[in-house]
């Protein structure tokens, strides 16, 4: 079983307007509210991949019933979340269908307090009992200590848990002193971290600070990874028309399906290129298509870079 840990969960809600329009009014033409949160859309990844998934994270109020009732009607996905008695946030993504851009409004979620915080340590202990790998994702709500993630990194590292890391901002930077085995940012993430806007500089700067391998995603450059063994590029087959909404989650669960089914890099990093890129691809935004992702599993080409880093 694989744990997703999401301590700043969300309800999504999507619009879809014909055109967007700052200071008018607009007819919505669809509305789509799901389960959110960096970790629990790798969780809904994971579970379509077939694997067993837990979620972990914070969840309240009514907007937390919602997202509860949403993981519950997902196959594959138990519910391991901790009940705060604040509201958990909404996000609300408004796509132009004219222009096919999006404008997201993220709400900041509830204030945790230290007896809540205390109680989700004490879950996360307990699951790491009976779990193979567990992913640290998205942003910290109000409450929650800055070094939260470089806490629950080391935790489950005495575990025998293999860690994957996936933040940014400060949350970052204090969760690689934490040494998880893999970090996951972005190409601005990476930058914000080392200072180096120059990807292979930055990567093995990422890995100095504590980071066991390193898998930047590079948009339509692919990915970068640095590992103990080695160097790859993963790049698709062409530039990619379509929406990126969760193409990093998926990114992320490909890397940790890949670990638990103890792929060799290369193989990993083909299924994690082949999901985000299928994300990409995918009708709706979040989701990746199945065609798709079986499709580019034979049309990623991985390269390797240099010996071990």
């Amino acid at each position: 079983m694989i744990l997703t840990v999401t301590l700043n969960t969300a309800l999504d809600i999507t619009y879809r307007v014909p055109a967007l329009r700052p200071h008018a009014s607009h007819r919505v033409t669809e509305v789509i509210e799901r389960p959110g949160g960096k970790g629990v859309n790798v969780a809904r990844v994971l579970a379509a991949l077939g694997h067993e998934v837990t979620v972990t994270g914070f969840t309240g109020g009514l907007t937390g019933r919602l997202l509860r009732e949403g993981l519950t009607a997902t196959p594959g996905l138990t519910d391991a979340l901790v009940p705060v008695s604040g509201t958990t946030r909404r996000t609300v993504a408004v796509v132009d269908e004219r222009s096919g851009t999006t404008t997201q409004l993220n709400e900041p979620g509830p204030t945790v307090s230290p007896a809540e915080w205390n109680a989700f340590q004490e879950v996360y202990e307990d699951l790491l009992t009976v779990v193979s790998a567990v992913a640290l994702c998205g942003s910290l709500p109000p409450g929650v200590p800055v070094g939260a993630y470089a806490g629950l990194a080391r935790t489950a590292r005495a575990a025998g848990v293999p860690v994957l890391l996936d933040t940014s901002g400060a949350a970052l930077r204090r969760g690689v002193a934490g040494r998880p085995d893999i970090v996951k940012p972005n190409a601005e993430e990476l930058a914000e971290l080392t200072g180096s806007h120059e990807p292979s500089r930055a990567t093995q700067d990422a890995r100095r600070r504590g980071a066991g391998a390193v898998v930047a995603s590079l948009g339509p450059q692919g990915l970068l990874a640095v590992t103990p063994e080695g160097r790859w590029r993963a790049t698709p087959p062409a530039a990619l028309r379509g929406n990126p909404t969760g193409a990093g989650d998926s990114l992320v669960a490909g890397l940790l399906s890949g670990l638990v089914d103890h792929l060799p890099w290369p193989a990993r990093l083909t299924r994690a290129a082949a999901l985000s890129a299928a994300t990409v691809l995918a009708p709706a935004a979040g989701e990746f298509d199945p065609e798709a992702y079986e499709d580019l599993l034979h049309r990623i080409t991985v390269t390797g870079e240099a010996d071990a880093a």
